[in-house]
């Protein structure tokens, strides 16, 4: 399961004074868990627009305390600008980035929306996938008005605040909080200088579509209405323009909700759209950060095209899908950069998974006692899991066997998926050393320390039990795949399968002594009983599951 991750972007009612947007932002800084991406200030609206993003429970606190600040900074009687607000935080949304639910976002949104109007007497009004009347989940209907305008609007019991009191707050005004989805700014590049004819192919493409005309006259309802004539994609804004820069023509978007139209969707329909009206898209180009998942989703779908097995590894299909859109046209894609989990990601010199074969091969030689037999059986289990994907990526495309791309692409995604989960037990199972170890250099001067010195070496020798066991879990699930290989992955590779076999046993019977080892320095016996009854049960499993797998292997060799 990815890391939670929400995304918050907050807009402060001031754009001019740098002095107030920093105290505001240090507020977001100051919390742990929290990284703060982008800060976007702009003279003529007077308003800031921030970027953070971390664990839920940290994003929500940071955003308070910097919703708190602007309270205690911004005084609206005072602001003036060309965009429409109604509070010094004018808008707060969440947005789930990785491991998160809307339904769980939506939940983080409640809670945050009723601590700023219980605890700073700003009312709240909750918009988007949060909201809980159907007149509020546009955010224009609830600013309607705007701040001039919302000492008259809050008295309506129609527009009660959803949290705080129905009391105008003439220095904060009212907050907007709540949850929506990823937006993605992406343009579109065409082999054309014409605004309107990229206006045309944006008109095509977005939900908004165009006005309905006949005979050059545009069509009006009975009412007077102009009628409008849909676009393909849902959740899409576009526009087109010309980059003097590039001296090219754009389709520039916002994909509102990528679920709903993910980026690989958008781009196709747009490179089918222009050939249609005698035009090509070259590339495109990416504003902002995205989530992982935009582009390994992208990476997949363009493979799926090619009747290619989409078993490959993550960097791979982010490869193809910079390549398929022509993300690196007009400037160099570096993902470490434009990927939002990327971005977060904190350099780790002590990763073993990031070493080269050489440099793990040697830390483990030398006289440290970690990586020792847990991170290495976790590694050797990775290894029988990729050369299972190998024999199915090779089986997918195998000459004559076009029909069965897709079922060893399934088998080769599996592989990959046990792969992945097996190399992050690498390096928890050194950390779960660590942690031990920590315990036992903890004070035991006072009865108070050595207590708590024996729970933390309790607790400690718990997750160190548990990260083999989990091993044992993980591996044992590979034997399906190097079984389903042997007997229908390509012949010339049954080997390779066999090898697979070998490398999952020795995982297992390498982490089945961790557990043994490590379970033995648990106090409570119960648990310690469990953990190595249940251990030998998946050891026992894996000495008939290895045998059947190599009866298969030497029949075919």
């Amino acid at each position: 399961m990815p890391q939670p991750l929400i995304e918050c972007v907050p807009n402060f009612s001031e754009g001019r004074d740098m002095n107030v947007i920093a105290q505001i932002t240090a507020e977001i800084e100051k919390i742990e868990g929290v990284t703060l991406l982008d800060v976007d200030p702009g003279k003529a609206t007077n308003r800031t627009v921030v970027t953070f993003v971390g664990h839920p429970d940290a994003v929500i606190e940071a955003a308070y305390q910097a919703i708190k600040k602007a309270g205690e900074l911004i005084d609206m009687r005072q602001h003036k600008g060309e965009h429409p607000r109604m509070g010094a935080t004018d808008v707060c949304p969440l947005i789930p980035v990785s491991g998160m639910t809307m339904e769980e976002t939506v939940a983080y949104a409640k809670k945050l929306g009723q601590r700023v109007g219980e605890e700073l007497n700003i009312p709240v009004y909750l918009y988007e996938s949060a909201a809980q009347k159907e007149d509020r989940q546009n955010l224009a209907s609830i600013r309607a008005g705007e701040y001039e305008g919302l000492s008259d609007k809050i008295k309506d019991p129609n527009w009660a605040p959803d949290y705080g009191q129905a009391v105008f707050n003439a220095q904060s005004g009212a907050t907007v909080i709540g949850a929506r989805d990823f937006l993605v700014a992406y343009n579109v590049n065409l082999n054309t200088t014409s605004t309107r004819r990229a206006n045309s192919v944006a008109f095509d493409l977005r939900e908004n579509g165009r006005v309905k005309e006949v005979n050059g006259k545009k069509v009006l309802d009975e009412n007077g209405v102009e009628v409008r004539e849909p676009g393909l994609l849902k959740s899409v804004k576009a526009i087109g323009w010309y980059i003097d820069e590039y001296g090219i023509a754009q389709i520039s978007m916002n994909l509102t909700n990528i679920n709903i139209t993910p980026l690989h969707i958008a781009f196709d329909t747009a490179v089918e759209r222009a050939h249609a009206r005698g035009m090509r898209v070259t590339g495109s180009e990416l504003v902002g950060l995205l989530p992982l998942k935009c582009l390994t989703d992208a990476g997949k779908y363009f493979l799926q095209k090619q009747r290619r097995s989409v078993g490959v590894s993550e960097s791979e299909l982010i490869r193809i899908a910079i390549k398929s859109m022509g993300l690196d046209e007009l400037t160099p894609f570096d993902p470490e950069k434009k990927v939002i989990e990327y971005v977060l990601r904190k350099p780790d010199p002590k990763s073993l998974i990031q070493m080269k074969l050489d440099a793990f091969a040697n830390e483990t030689a030398s006289e440290s006692p970690a990586p020792g037999g847990g991170s290495i059986s976790a590694y050797v289990g990775a290894l029988g899991a990729s050369l299972g994907a190998m024999v199915a990526n090779l089986s997918s495309h195998k000459k004559g066997w076009d029909d069965q791309w897709e079922y060893f692409s399934q088998w080769a995604e599996k592989g990959q998926q046990l792969k992945d989960k097996l190399l992050a037990l690498v390096d928890e199972d050194t950390r779960a050393f660590n942690k031990i170890m920590e315990a036992f250099g903890l004070p035991k001067s006072s009865e108070e320390e050595k207590a708590a010195r024996s729970k933390a070496i309790q607790d400690a020798t718990l997750y160190a039990t548990e990260i083999p066991f989990q091993t044992m879990k993980v591996a044992l699930g590979a034997y399906d795949l190097v079984k389903e290989m042997t007997i229908k992955g390509n012949p010339n590779s049954v080997s390779d399968a066999g090898v697979g076999a070998l490398c999952i046993r020795t995982a297992i019977y390498g982490a089945y002594l961790n557990v043994r080892i490590n379970a033995s320095g648990l106090k409570d016996k119960a648990i310690a009983e469990k953990y190595i009854a249940e251990a030998t049960t998946m050891q026992q499993s894996s000495i008939a599951l290895e045998a059947e797998v190599l009866a298969i292997v030497e029949s075919k060799i």
